[in-house]
C-alpha cells in the first residue's frame, strides 16, 4: 500500500507552483504599459491555435453549410465557443503545469492502447488534412492569378516545409501570429456582401432544427472541424515550448504553473476560440448571400471566392481567396508539427 501510494505521488501532475513571483512572460506582462504591446505579448499559443482552426477544410465547411442552408447554422457559432474553450484551456493548462505535450502525459499516466491509438489516428488524419489543404491553397492561388493549381502544390508544401526546419521557433510563432491577421479577410468579407441585419441577428440566437440529411451532415461536419484533435495536441505543446524559449530547459522546471500564467494563458486561449468563431460566423454568412442569390451548388471555399464576385464585387472574392490561403499557410504547419509532437511523445523523442 504504502510503495503503491508513493508511486502514485511521483506521477501526479502538480496543480500549482508555490506562491510567489511570477516569472518569464507573466513577469513581463505584468510590467508592460502599453496597452497594445501587452496583448502582444499575452496572445500566443491559444491565439495561434484558435486562427489555425479555421484551416482551408473548415472554411470550406462553413463557405457550404452558408451556400447550402443560408443562415441555418449561424447559431452553432456560440454553441462550440464554450464547447472549443473549455477543451483548450484544458489543453494549455496540461502542457504548463506537467512540463510535457499531451502525447508525453499520455505516455506517462495511461495505457500503451490509448497513447498509440490517439496518434495514430492523428497522425494519419493529420497527413490527409495537409494533403487536402495544400490542394486548396494550390486552387486559391489559382482563382487569382490564373496559373494552374496543379504547378503550384509542390513549390508550396517545400516552402512551408523549409520554414519550418530552417526556422527559430521564435520566428515562426511570429510568423503566425501574423497570418492570423490574413483571416480578417473574411470578417471584411461579412460586411461587403450586406447582409440582412435583422436575419442575421434571429439566426445567430434563435437555432434552427432540421432532421433533413443535409442540414444534419452539416451540422456534424461543423462540430467535427470545429473541434478538431490536432489543435489539442499542438496546444499544449507550444505551451511547452513557450516555457522552453523562458529559459526552461529541463522537464522538472516547468512542471507547475503560477496563477498569474494560468490567468494569462485563459485570457489568451479564449481570445483565440473567440477569433476563430468570429471567423466561422463570417464565412457562413458570405455563403449565405450565395444562397440567397441563387448559388448552391459549391464544393469548396476556392468555388466560393469565385462565385461571390457577381454577388458582390472583385474586393470580396479576392478577399476570400487571399484569407484562404493564409488559413492555409498558417493551418499546414500547425498540422504537420502536431503530427510530429505527437509522433515524438508516443516514440519518447525530442521534437
Amino acid at each position: 500500500m504504502i510503495v503503491a501510494a508513493t508511486e502514485r505521488r511521483k506521477r501526479a501532475i502538480p496543480h500549482s507552483r508555490p506562491a510567489g513571483a511570477t516569472t518569464g512572460t507573466a513577469a513581463e506582462i505584468e510590467r508592460e504599459r502599453n496597452p497594445l504591446k501587452k496583448a502582444g505579448k499575452i496572445l500566443g499559443p491559444g491565439f495561434i491555435t484558435g486562427a489555425s482552426d479555421d484551416d482551408p477544410g473548415g472554411i470550406g465547411t462553413y463557405a457550404v453549410a452558408g451556400a447550402t442552408l443560408g443562415l441555418q447554422t449561424l447559431w452553432t457559432a456560440l454553441l462550440t465557443f464554450p464547447l472549443m474553450s473549455a477543451v483548450q484551456n484544458i489543453c494549455a493548462r496540461v502542457g504548463m503545469v506537467s512540463g510535457h505535450g499531451l502525447a508525453g502525459v499520455l505516455r506517462d499516466h495511461y495505457p500503451r492502447s490509448v497513447l498509440y491509438g490517439s496518434v495514430l489516428l492523428l497522425f494519419v488524419a493529420n497527413t490527409i488534412n495537409v494533403g487536402a489543404d495544400l490542394g486548396a491553397i494550390a486552387d486559391a492561388v489559382h482563382s487569382v492569378t490564373g496559373i494552374q493549381a496543379l504547378w503550384l502544390v509542390v513549390p508550396v508544401a517545400a516552402g512551408i516545409l523549409a520554414f519550418q526546419i530552417f526556422g527559430s521557433y521564435r520566428l515562426i510563432a511570429n510568423t503566425f501570429k501574423w497570418l492570423t491577421l490574413a483571416l480578417l479577410a473574411y470578417v471584411v468579407d461579412a460586411f461587403l456582401v450586406h447582409p440582412d441585419l435583422g436575419e442575421t441577428l434571429k439566426a445567430t440566437i434563435i437555432p434552427t432544427f432540421s432532421v433533413e440529411s443535409t442540414y444534419v451532415i452539416s451540422l456534424v461536419a461543423i462540430f467535427g472541424t470545429t473541434i478538431s484533435p490536432y489543435l489539442f495536441f499542438w496546444q499544449s505543446s507550444e505551451e511547452v515550448e513557450e516555457e522552453v524559449e523562458m529559459g526552461r530547459k529541463t522537464r522538472a522546471s516547468r512542471m507547475g504553473a503560477s496563477p498569474a500564467e494560468i490567468r494569462y494563458s485563459a485570457i489568451d486561449v479564449n481570445v483565440g476560440m473567440a477569433f476563430s468563431n468570429l471567423v466561422m460566423f463570417a464565412v457562413i454568412i458570405a455563403g449565405a448571400q450565395l444562397a440567397a442569390h441563387g448559388t448552391t451548388d459549391i464544393g469548396s471555399a476556392a468555388e466560393a471566392a469565385q462565385a461571390l464576385k457577381p454577388v458582390s464585387s472583385d474586393y470580396a472574392k479576392l478577399l476570400f481567396a487571399l484569407g484562404f490561403i493564409g488559413s492555409g499557410m498558417l493551418a499546414i504547419p500547425v498540422l504537420a508539427g502536431s503530427g510530429a509532437v505527437g509522433m515524438a511523445g508516443l516514440l519518447g523523442k525530442r521534437w
